[in-house]
């Protein structure tokens, strides 16, 4: 049998962990782009679109195509954001060991 008490001491370390980890995750910032560089998207860490750049030469082509590099390019950014998010998650947890209680997988 574990400790209780060690176990609310790990809990407590972890919970204050992961608050300052969503603190740096907020602070991420996530570059998408589409059609060789025509189309960049910058997310930030709570997944809120903070900047749109698009070429001027893709201005010229049809509405539904510079749609659908809008739509590429934010959806690389939340890839790339996903990713960021779950290295700095995995920096809070890795490791982290509570007598008795294992992480699911």
């Amino acid at each position: 049998m574990t400790d209780f008490s060690k176990i609310l001491d790990k809990a407590k370390e972890l919970e204050s962990k992961m608050k300052e980890s969503q603190e740096k995750i907020k602070k991420i910032k996530a570059e998408g782009i589409s059609g060789s560089n025509s189309v960049k998207v910058i997310l930030n860490g709570e997944g809120e679109m903070e900047k749109i750049e698009i070429l001027d030469e893709i201005l010229k082509e049809e509405k539904l195509i510079i749609e659908d590099l809008i739509v590429a390019a934010h959806n690389n950014a939340k890839a790339q954001l996903k990713i960021k998010t779950s290295e700095e998650i995995s920096k809070t947890t890795g490791g982290f060991g509570i007598p008795g209680f294992k992480w699911p997988l």
